[in-house]
């Protein structure tokens, strides 16, 4: 039978034990807990939605224009257009576009149009490039398009080039204050597949707050501007008003 000295030694001991077993368990509580913070910082309190925009903002028989690659030698043409049917359009630039052609960035803010980040170059594919390259693409551009812009300009979505969206880029877009912009309709017209092609697939693709792809930059597009000079005029016709997407 052990005496009561006995005793207290081994609880004392006992106790020791539990006591260091504690603060190891809240060490590496606290270390996994950094390791995460470090990986993904938190998105803002006001931050838009991660999920990709397939929408117009407004409901009914609405369409959203989206051009990207631009702004170009044909943006003009588009811009002309546009604003002889009074229809609104976002425009997803590439950053070191926008830098090059800051007249016409102001000019697509001037008819009241509005802006979306398209990274500096059009990497692609996009996903499969490191966070650091992916957040500076991201970041970058919107600094360009804004620049270009002048004082006050907002950017509100980043579309992945491609679409190339993934958890991580959408993620970055997100912390910037950008939601990511997807569409509905694609007529391919970067391709250059012919005027008819491209109207055949907006008639038979566009449905009520369909967003559609086009594109006023990243190469020849007098096929875009004739196919819209069609379309515009067929969209009015349908009953269809101008929106831009949910953001």
């Amino acid at each position: 039978m052990q005496n009561s000295s006995s005793v207290r030694l081994l609880r004392r001991a006992a106790l020791g034990c539990a006591v260091a077993v504690s603060f190891a368990l809240a060490g590496a509580g606290t270390t996994a807990s950094a390791a995460t913070g470090a990986g993904a910082q938190a998105a803002p309190a006001n931050a838009p939605s991660a999920a990709i925009a397939h929408s117009a903002a407004t409901y009914g028989r609405t369409v959203a224009l989206t051009f990207d690659d631009g702004p170009g030698p044909f943006t003009g043409q588009v811009l002309d257009l546009l604003a002889q049917y009074h229809a609104q359009a976002t425009f997803c630039q590439i950053g070191n576009q926008a830098a090059a052609n800051p007249a016409l960035v102001k000019r697509i803010l001037a008819d009241g149009h509005r802006l979306c980040d398209h990274t500096v170059d059009h990497p692609q594919p996009m996903s499969t490039l490191a966070y650091t390259t992916q957040f500076q693409e991201i970041t970058a551009a919107k600094k360009m398009i804004s620049k270009a812009g002048g004082p006050g300009t907002l950017i509100r979505w980043f579309r992945a080039p491609g679409g190339d969206f993934s958890p991580e880029n959408r993620r970055i877009a997100v912390q910037d204050g950008l939601r990511p912009l997807g569409w509905t309709v694609d007529p391919r017209d970067w391709s250059r597949p012919g005027v008819a092609s491209i109207i055949a697939t907006v008639k038979r693709e566009l449905r009520p707050g369909g967003v559609v792809l086009m594109h006023d930059g990243g190469g020849n597009r007098s096929q875009t501007v004739a196919a819209l000079r069609e379309l515009l005029p067929w969209m009015t016709g349908q009953g269809y008003r101008f929106s831009l997407p949910e953001s």
